[in-house]
């Protein structure tokens, strides 16, 4: 496996699209407190980087959520952590790295709804239609891409490239 020789998405237009999202973020959740429910482990550095622009006080829950393995959806989706307190009543921003099948955001929505939030919306940095089983959409989308196996920016092949400050496509996956 190799990166593209070209990022897909430099790093500087992901950050000036993260301040962007955060300020729509804020008006549509301002309130007292914004739960930001984090999908471990790619959403990790988007995320960081999202709340840090954001005027809104929030508190940071995480959920762990597997459903790949190497470059293809393994199957069932595996939910290992909660966001440990309760949310009823209270605005959920959850943050995704990537809004591809929509199976795992799918299952993690429903667990949060069940708690009756008083909103809950879904911030993905990528959004990959082509790839969607499930009838899910985000309420923010940092960029919609084509149905190209990506790393970077918290993104991974197999736990590597993650560090990356720009989204690559990984070539021959």
């Amino acid at each position: 496996m190799r990166l593209s020789d070209t990022p897909l998405i430099a790093a500087d237009a992901i950050q000036r699209r993260v301040a962007e999202l955060a300020r729509l973020v804020d008006v549509d959740l301002a309130g007292p407190e914004l739960v930001a429910v984090v999908v471990l482990k790619g959403a990790v550095i988007f995320a960081a980087d999202l709340v840090r622009h954001l005027a809104t006080p929030t508190r940071l829950e995480f959920v762990r959520a597997r459903s790949y393995q190497g470059t293809e959806s393994a199957g069932p989706v595996e939910l290992t952590a909660h966001t440990a307190p309760p949310v009823t009543g209270r605005n959920v921003l959850v943050i995704e790295d990537i809004l591809d099948t929509g199976r795992t955001t799918a299952a993690i929505l429903e667990q949060l709804r069940a708690q009756q939030p008083a909103r809950l919306a879904l911030c993905a940095l990528l959004d990959k239609p082509a790839r969607r089983t499930v009838d899910i959409e985000a309420d923010y989308v940092g960029f919609t891409i084509e149905d190209r196996f990506v790393v970077g920016y918290g993104l991974d092949y197999d736990e590597q490239f993650r560090h990356l400050p720009a989204v690559h496509v990984l070539e021959d996956a």
